[in-house]
């Protein structure tokens, strides 16, 4: 391949702490080191003054519902989605049909992202059978199978027992434990946070206690088996300080947060629009600044979209019956900035590596630098162009956003893999 020239980004690699006007340069994929004046006459340079060029976001924690529910979204589909929104990195959930609970859906998996996929998708197996919480899946087979960890996201583990089991075997195979933090006796036929807002729009209310007793659990577990876990969209304050004195005492505890319990509260839901109905639930105005403060100072360690398509059909139903979840690859980057950079005064290096070295950290994924050697794996974002976010034109086979019809601030302008392009700023370049 022909030298490619980044010229005069704003290049931030949080791993190598820089963060300057300068250029980068690609060659056979990989980021190389300056070349000499003859190589450059010769380079393809694409002018980037005025941009931000920073390592390719990662994700680790998107459902592309592909195999089983091709309806609502596929690999193909998720994929482009996740270019769109400066991702070149995803870490895709089991909770599939069939589940990924076995190295035959696992090859499934990896056959389609290679084949479909225009970014590096990666697969996460299931901790249970059939994410049933009863039997444990064959870990050893899922780890040769290629998956980067565990998780029955969506059907929390309710076994203690069960569940410091998984772990043990976790450990052996080096593999992290992803966990979605729910006490599901607490939240049965539960649709919004509880509170005064639930009580005044007439909805079953979900406690925060619901999370906050199973991180406790998984605070305890970690301890005494020595596994990492990772906590999955953290919404509860209260969790934010559990995670903060567990973190103090040295566990091997790591958590995310999402834009959209960083960005909205309870409060979004007095019209009953279903967009704004996920699991778990947006809370108050005081859980939102305490997730802030919590990747601020380091107790969530990175941001992640959970990205879960729906079909119109499926969420236009009363509220009680449409499903959890939205859509949210292509918004993320704009959203944190706008909450994080813009209201909540982080530097932009903090978002940055809060959406590119560490979540590439925590799953030990080949992501999150720019360094001589490493894959070229580029978001190339302006991040103050204004833009509008239709659904309709996005990439995702769904359109279940809240932020559907609303003007956004910081756009991105290309998306490179592998030094390839593959989304130019309007379009997916295959």
């Amino acid at each position: 391949m022909p030298l490619l020239w980044i010229a005069n980004a704003r290049v931030i690699d949080p791993a190598a702490k820089r963060d300057e006007v300068g250029d980068l340069f690609i060659r056979d994929g990989l980021i190389v080191p300056a070349p000499t004046a003859v190589d450059r006459k010769l380079a393809r340079k694409i002018e980037a003054a005025g941009l931000v060029a920073c390592p390719g976001l990662v994700d680790i924690h998107v459902h592309f519902r592909e195999p089983g529910q091709t309806h609502k979204e596929t690999i193909a589909t998720g994929s482009r989605a996740a270019a769109a929104g400066g991702f070149t990195t995803v870490v895709c959930m089991p909770n599939t049909i069939p589940p990924a609970d076995n190295a035959g859906t696992i090859q499934f998996i990896n056959d389609a992202a290679r084949r479909d996929a225009v970014i590096k998708v990666y697969p996460t197996g299931a901790i249970t059978v059939g994410l049933a919480g009863e039997v444990l899946a064959p870990i050893g087979s899922l780890k040769r199978a290629g998956v980067v960890a565990i998780t029955d996201d969506g059907d929390c583990v309710q076994s203690n027992e069960l569940m410091r089991r998984a772990l043990e075997y976790a450990k052996m195979f080096d593999l992290p434990v992803m966990d979605h933090c729910q006490d599901r006796s607490m939240t049965r036929q539960a649709v919004m946070n509880e509170g005064v807002m639930s009580t005044r729009l007439g909805l079953r209310g979900w406690p925060h206690a619901a999370e906050d007793l199973i991180v406790s659990r998984n605070v305890v577990l970690s301890s005494c088996t020595g596994a990492h876990i990772h906590l999955q969209h953290i919404s509860s304050r209260h969790s934010v300080e559990i995670i903060r004195q567990a973190k103090a005492r040295g566990h091997r505890i790591t958590a995310e947060a999402t834009p959209h319990h960083i960005a909205l509260t309870e409060a979004a839901l007095s019209g009953y629009d279903t967009n704004f109905k996920m699991n778990p639930p947006l809370r108050t105005e005081a859980d939102r600044k305490e997730i802030i403060a919590g990747l601020r100072d380091g107790t969530l360690d990175c941001i992640a979209t959970d990205h879960a398509p729906h079909t119109d059909y499926e969420k236009d139903r009363e509220f009680d019956y449409a499903p959890n979840g939205i859509v949210g690859l292509e918004t993320a980057l704009a959203v944190s900035l706008e909450i994080l950079v813009r209201q909540s005064r982080f530097k932009l290096a903090q978002v940055v590596d809060l959406m590119t070295r560490r979540p590439a950290a925590l799953l030990g994924l080949p992501a999150g630098t720019l360094a001589d050697g490493a894959p070229a794996d580029l978001c190339i974002f302006d991040p103050e162009e204004s833009w509008h976010y239709d659904t309709k034109a996005g990439f995702s086979k769904s359109g279940n956003s809240p932020w559907h019809g609303q003007d956004l601030k910081g756009r991105v302008k290309m998306t490179l893999v592998d030094g390839r392009m593959v989304f130019d700023g309007t379009r997916i370049v295959v």
